[in-house]
């Protein structure tokens, strides 16, 4: 156990270094997307609209958080691994050596885990300072805890079977960009036809969305969301596992 602790952080180490280095970049550049968002639909578009109670403000920014922490994570994550892999061409190096897959594959994912909560955490004090009816709550940390891990956990995935950066690319416009907008982070779930809230219910973010706005807002939390953020989660790993040991062979 010791030596596993020990192989995540030396994994970890080297990108930590770098974010330390460029962390004030990282940090502007993924705030960029929300606070945009925010001020689109928050105080414009959604100004005057009020969903299940609320103020369409205070129930568009846990979404807001979620979206965030599934971008930050994902691109913290799959994008430095993939550049690692394919164009430095260092990761290599990281399968020659004495460390098991199971520490590779959470110690890539860490970075993504620090980058989704640096930046969750700053679109979070703007939330709570522009919106007096969120909650942060023990049951909100962690489902932010977990969001990031799963979604870091997917970058990680796309990052080592992705072939090209045409391929990352590709996954982003067909996946990420969907779930972006269609997940439940802009509006209410129930206004859709049952037909299509089944289609949005196999992503993430939709369940994500769904925990972090519930624990935010005191409303009865959905169960059943937070254990299919699990399940993605374990099968984001499983994934990363079964890609690190065909890329070991």
């Amino acid at each position: 156990m010791v030596t596993a602790f020990r192989d995540i952080y030396s994994v970890l180490w080297v990108d930590l270094r770098f974010l330390r280095r460029h962390w004030l970049r990282t940090l502007a550049t993924s705030l960029v997307n929300p606070l945009l968002y925010l001020v689109a639909f928050g105080y414009g578009l959604g100004s005057g609209i009020r969903f299940d109670g609320y103020n369409y403000l205070a129930f568009v920014m846990p979404g807001i958080i979620a979206l965030t922490a599934m971008s930050s994570s994902y691109g913290g994550a799959g994008l430095k691994l993939h550049v690692d892999r394919l164009f430095y061409k260092c990761f290599d190096e990281y399968l020659m050596s004495p460390i098991s897959l199971f520490s590779l594959a959470v110690g890539k994912t860490l970075i993504g885990v620090v980058r989704g909560l640096i930046s969750t955490v700053a679109i979070l004090v703007v939330g709570v300072l522009i919106s007096d009816a969120l909650m942060v709550t023990p049951l909100f940390v962690l489902v932010l805890v977990i969001s990031c891990f799963v979604f870091s956990f997917l970058g990680v995935l796309v990052g080592l079977v992705a072939k090209s950066h045409q391929d990352m690319g590709t996954f982003s416009t067909l996946v990420i960009l969907p779930m972006t907008f269609l997940s439940g982070t802009f509006f209410s779930l129930s206004q859709l036809p049952e037909a299509v809230t089944a289609v949005l219910y196999m992503f993430p973010l939709t369940h994500s969305s769904l925990c972090l706005r519930a624990a935010a807002l005191d409303q009865p939390f959905p169960w059943l969301s937070f254990a299919a953020l699990l399940g993605f989660g374990v099968a984001f790993f499983a994934g990363c596992m079964w890609a690190l040991k065909k890329a070991s062979v």
